[in-house]
């Protein structure tokens, strides 16, 4: 079973950057579909941003759309997003997975997930 860890979450003003990293282990990461999402306490956790295997294909969610970018780096088995232009309603815990396909991570319902970065954008 591949194992994720999420880093990069932090503290920021409105209209700044972060960089969120997700590093994987245990499974052939070359192969994996990976996808970002973000929880708020009281709401579901929603899909952000994912991103095939070969870099084939990206999908975003419309609220993150020209914002964030999501990319890999298969040598160091690693997902990031790059988020731009912060708003406060980014604010949330922010959290990787694998899903089969893209549609699979659009639907963000998965059993296991990792421990998050925490993101607050402050105004």
């Amino acid at each position: 079973q591949v194992q994720l860890v999420e880093s990069g979450g932090g503290l920021v003003q409105v209209g700044g950057s972060l960089r969120l990293s997700c590093v994987a282990s245990g499974g052939s990461f070359t192969w994996l579909n990976m996808g970002w999402f973000r929880q708020t306490p009281g709401k579901e956790r929603e899909f952000v941003a994912a991103i095939s295997w070969a870099e084939s294909v990206t999908a975003y969610a419309d609220s993150v759309q020209g914002r964030f970018t999501i990319s890999r780096d298969d040598a160091k088995d690693t997902v990031y997003l790059q988020m731009n232009s912060l708003k406060p309603e980014d604010t949330a815990v922010y959290y990787c997975n694998v899903g089969s396909s893209i549609a699979r991570l659009r639907a963000a319902k998965f059993d296991t997930w990792g421990q998050g970065t925490q993101v607050i954008v402050s105004s």
